[in-house]
């Protein structure tokens, strides 16, 4: 167990006799935020308000998920304990919390007709803290395998893990869920967890079978505390897909569904921001995440 970034809430929900399970992230207020879609195949909910022609910046919680689109309903949890705490979005007769969401498929780990629901998502929520955070086969990694080119047969278990990376005062935490067609490698480019490694091959792929499914997705979420406009954020996730193209292989497959998520919470005394060591970070952060996942 580890912690994440100051001011960040992580929690989760593991149903491990199902191999099924989800996990929030709740920011600071006043944050900005958005996300990079790499994945061919993602499920998600409310990502378009996360576009850079769409108004609104901050949202109250980001769920990462298992159960693919049926997951999706955990969300409504978070919602409803956002709400009871009046927190979201006011309307001036309500506050509407802003919950984008994404999903990993992972029906075939466990039972294909238990998925995370409202109860889940508030559970994980419940769950949530700052430190102690849970790492491993747990929340939206519980049922994720990786290295699913050469098939079913070589995939390893993968999970969910947590990364950083600091130059200069400035910090970038990152947290992925890795459920991906590729091996999971090294910074050498070796295989750590997937099909090559069950082979006693020494490099990760370049071909899929043809029995790969789109069942498959790395999720991740880029934190940071700096003073960040909402192109600069969107910018900073895609760096943060770059971690996952530096840390799978092969990445962003058409089987494959991986978004990234980026946070930039209100500085407090955080150095001046300079955006390009930030992206570097974020590759550098979430692909330390992607490792950790799988014990790497």
């Amino acid at each position: 167990m580890t912690a994440w970034l100051d001011g960040f809430k992580i929690g989760h929900f593991t149903d491990e006799d199902n191999r099924t399970g989800c996990t929030v992230v709740l920011p600071p207020l006043g944050n900005i935020t958005s996300c990079d879609v790499r994945g061919s195949s993602p499920g998600s909910r409310e990502l378009t308000l996360l576009d850079l022609d769409r108004r609104l910046t901050e949202v109250h919680a980001l769920l990462l998920t298992g159960g693919s689109a049926f997951g999706l309903a955990a969300a409504d949890g978070v919602v409803a304990w956002l709400a009871e705490r009046d927190i979201g979005y006011d309307t001036r007769v309500a506050r509407v919390p802003i919950v984008p969401a994404a999903v990993i498929f992972d029906l075939g780990a466990g039972s294909a007709a238990v998925r995370p629901g409202p109860d889940q998502g508030r559970a994980a929520c419940e769950d949530a803290r700052t430190t102690g955070i849970a790492i491993g086969p747990v929340g939206a990694g519980t049922g994720a395998t990786v290295g699913k080119w050469a098939g079913f047969d070589g995939a390893a278990r993968g999970g969910l893990g947590l990364g950083h990376a600091s130059s200069d005062g400035m910090r970038v935490a990152a947290l992925a869920v890795v459920n991906s067609v590729g091996d999971v490698v090294g910074p050498d480019g070796n295989s750590i967890a997937g099909s090559s490694i069950a082979s006693g091959e020494v490099r990760a792929p370049r071909t899929l079978q043809s029995e790969t499914a789109p069942t498959n997705t790395v999720l991740a979420v880029v934190a940071t505390r700096a003073a960040l406009d909402k192109r600069e954020v969107k910018w900073l996730a895609g760096r943060g897909s770059d971690g996952i193209t530096t840390s799978v292989r092969p990445a962003h497959t058409r089987y494959d569904g991986d978004v990234c998520f980026a946070v930039a919470a209100p500085p407090r005394d955080e150095p001046a921001t300079n955006l390009d060591v930030l992206g570097v970070l974020a590759t550098e952060a979430v692909a330390a995440a992607v490792r950790n996942a799988v014990g790497g």
